[in-house]
């Protein structure tokens, strides 16, 4: 039986990405990622996560990442029959689809597993017995797997926008004082890197338009 595992990196943060991650691998051949020390990616150290993202892919059957940008977020939250739960449903249907497998597991983000579960069914071309659980990442060596390449991915992407805006952005937390200092200085130089939807963005952007107002 081949077995896919899915998870994400990236769900929380007001700048960057979410990435998600499949891998595909045959059922008794999973061991061999319980051999190699995968497990839960924030479990891992970045170092060992980058000597790990190699070693999966020539582990695995196949695999595929998908990079969901700002824009694709906020469009998402935008639309009234979609959030983030329901972009992270289609992107891990998406993967699926493209994967084939005969089994999927999937690290469920809602608290509704059932209806995470059944939307998540509605988007499959094909038949494929579906697993949602919280913790999948940790529970799963296939899912875990899935974890670490989502977030080798996603720290790359996170590197390439530093790299941009050529100073130091934080860790992308709304609630960390690096980023709020650098979203006060960047938030109109550098706009397509912000998820434009999330309160923090909104907030100071309220604010500071406020704050204009009162000025002229």
């Amino acid at each position: 039986m081949i077995v896919c595992g899915i998870d994400e990196a990236g769900r929380g943060p007001v700048i960057g990405p979410i990435v998600m991650a499949g891998v595909t691998i045959d059922e008794k051949d999973e061991e061999q990622l319980v051999k190699l020390g995968v497990k839960d990616s924030k479990l891992l150290t970045p170092e060992k996560r980058e000597e790990l993202f190699s070693k999966i892919i020539a582990i695995v059957k196949d695999f595929k990442i998908e990079i969901s940008p700002p824009s694709k977020i906020d469009a998402a939250l935008n639309d009234p029959d979609l959030n983030l739960n329901w972009l992270e449903a289609l992107e891990s249907a998406k993967i699926i689809n493209q994967l084939n497998p005969d089994k999927a597991i999937l690290d469920c983000p809602s608290n509704n597993v059932e209806a995470y579960t059944t939307y998540v069914k509605k988007k499959l071309k094909s038949r494929c017995k579906l697993v949602c659980e919280h913790k999948a990442d940790e529970k799963y060596p296939v899912c875990s797997a899935a974890s670490i390449l989502a977030k080798v991915t996603r720290d790359k992407e996170i590197q390439k926008i530093r790299d941009k805006v050529g100073e130091n952005i934080g860790s992308g937390y709304p609630s960390d004082p690096t980023t709020k200092e650098f979203l006060a200085k960047n938030y109109s130089k550098h706009p397509e890197i912000f998820r434009k939807t999330w309160a923090s963005y909104k907030k100071f952007v309220s604010d500071k338009g406020q704050k204009t107002l009162k000025n002229f």
